[in-house]
């Protein structure tokens, strides 16, 4: 096994580690809040069928999580800046122009702080792996098999659009059309970034991304909710 595969396990682990660390916090104060949103055991045990695709990386044409070619900065940095871009874009939209006014209690893409980082970065985590890791990985393989990757690129455009399209439709709903048009837009679009970074950058890259995006609309503003306008 060499070092690359190595820090794959080893950082898959540690994120692990940090979603038990929010399902022992949860438990520990549910009993304070109505509408809290726990993990159970059942969401660690299905995560682990991501681990057989970090050995297969190199051979899918994907890079290791902290491949040393990749600088921090295209793989930290700037796709965590990104996701900012679009958390204020979602503040801006939904938050400021449809729902000005003050809320009562918190809204359902809020939870109390600070136990909102613990369970937002599980979903990052969990959504990354289910939308990019597993699926792009094995569309990658199969395109590295076929015709001895004559036709990967396309392999690689068509994963990326089809696992783009399943986040906006799977949070699709009924409203005005702009609205619609803008869910449907900005949800394809951060996704494709994605699918195309976890492709060139390896998986810490889109799951930094979409941090960006949760830290802003989840947990700064959830934040916010909580402890000015409640």
């Amino acid at each position: 096994m060499n070092r690359q595969i190595r820090l794959n396990i080893i950082t898959y682990t540690l994120f692990l580690l940090l979603a038990t660390a929010g399902i022992f916090y949860g438990n520990g104060i549910i009993n304070n809040y109505s509408s809290l949103r726990v993990w159970t055991g059942i969401n660690l045990v299905l995560l682990l069928s991501g681990v057989p695709f970090l050995f297969v990386f190199r051979k899918a044409g994907i890079p290791d999580f902290w491949q040393p070619e990749i600088s921090n900065k295209t793989r930290l940095g700037l796709p965590f800046l990104t996701g900012i871009l679009f958390g204020a874009a979602d503040v801006l939209v939904f938050r400021i122009i449809l729902h000005p006014e003050p809320y009562s209690d918190l809204p359902p893409f809020a939870q109390p702080f600070p136990y909102s980082f613990f369970l937002y970065f599980s979903g990052a985590f969990e959504t990354e792996v289910y939308y990019r890791l597993i699926p792009l990985t094995i569309i990658c393989l199969a395109g590295m098999w076929f015709r001895k990757g004559k036709y990967f690129h396309w392999f690689v455009c068509s994963g990326a659009v089809l696992t783009s399209v399943r986040e906006p439709l799977e949070q699709l709903q009924a409203g005005e059309l702009w609205i619609t048009a803008y869910a449907l837009l900005s949800g394809f679009l951060m996704n494709f970034i994605q699918a195309l970074q976890f492709r060139n950058k390896g998986f810490i890259a889109p799951l930094s991304l979409r941090l960006g995006h949760y830290v802003v609309w989840h947990i700064i503003l959830g934040a916010y909710i909580q402890f000015i306008e409640l």
